[in-house]
């Protein structure tokens, strides 16, 4: 069984579900430290007719230290999920999927939030859903996991009962292989390409949420996803 892991990302982008598509498991590192300084965990990017549009979610951070994932809180001091919601009807109310999502950005943009990982479960379990992942994601912080880096990764998939991990290239200068091979774990490497589709607004800008992409493709996002990458050889 081969393993992968994420953090759970804001209106994460195709690269997650690429990876989610070849793993048997995808983990969510849902336990590991918020970064201090900017961070995907809580912002993303999207298109408008200026270009990128940037959405983020305010969280607490002064007074608070290093905190793990699981425990940041939305910042609710102003009126942030509005904001979003209408930059969202501005950039995409002429998208060609934008009916078939409005629903539930409306649904997610109604709630109060306390913990931003809700949040983010909550938009990844619908893009799961979206492309026909059937395999449910999971959260690290339900396992007793030690250790940190490599050691901890390893000892997931050994929970687990895997026997490969799947990461992709760039992250082979932070692993530690000999530490999964002690485990028995083998370290599969993939690659990953932007996918070019069709865009509102202009030239085509690479690297965006999966939410453009589903507003824009809609059925078609889930093959697009899935030629995002591909498996190198071991």
């Amino acid at each position: 069984m081969m393993v992968a892991c994420h953090q759970p990302n804001f209106l994460p982008w195709p690269g997650l579900f690429f990876k989610a598509m070849q793993a048997d498991l995808l983990v969510l590192l849902d336990d590991v430290q918020f970064p201090l300084g900017g961070s995907w965990v809580n912002r993303n990017r999207l298109k408008n007719d200026q270009g990128e549009l940037w959405l983020t979610v305010p969280v607490w951070k002064r007074g608070r230290g290093l905190q793990r994932i699981n425990e940041v809180e939305v910042c609710e001091d102003f009126d942030w999920r509005r904001k979003h919601l209408l930059s969202l009807e501005h950039a995409y109310k002429n998208a060609p999927f934008w009916r078939e999502h409005r629903d539930f950005l409306m649904e997610i943009y109604q709630q109060r939030w306390q913990h931003l990982v809700e949040l983010n479960l909550q938009i990844l379990e619908y893009f799961r859903l979206c492309l026909g992942i059937s395999r449910p994601f999971l959260k690290s912080s339900r396992f007793a996991l030690a250790g940190k880096g490599s050691e901890r990764l390893a000892s997931l998939c050994q929970m687990l009962a895997a026997d490969s991990y799947l990461t992709v290239s760039s992250s082979r200068k932070h692993l530690d292989e000999a530490v999964f091979a002690r485990h028995g774990i083998k370290v599969v490497y993939y690659t990953y390409t932007a996918p070019v589709y069709p865009q509102l607004w202009g030239d085509f800008r690479a690297n965006l949420s999966l939410l453009d992409l589903l507003l824009n493709c809609g059925p078609k996002s889930a093959e697009i996803t899935a030629g995002v990458g591909r498996i190198l050889p071991c």
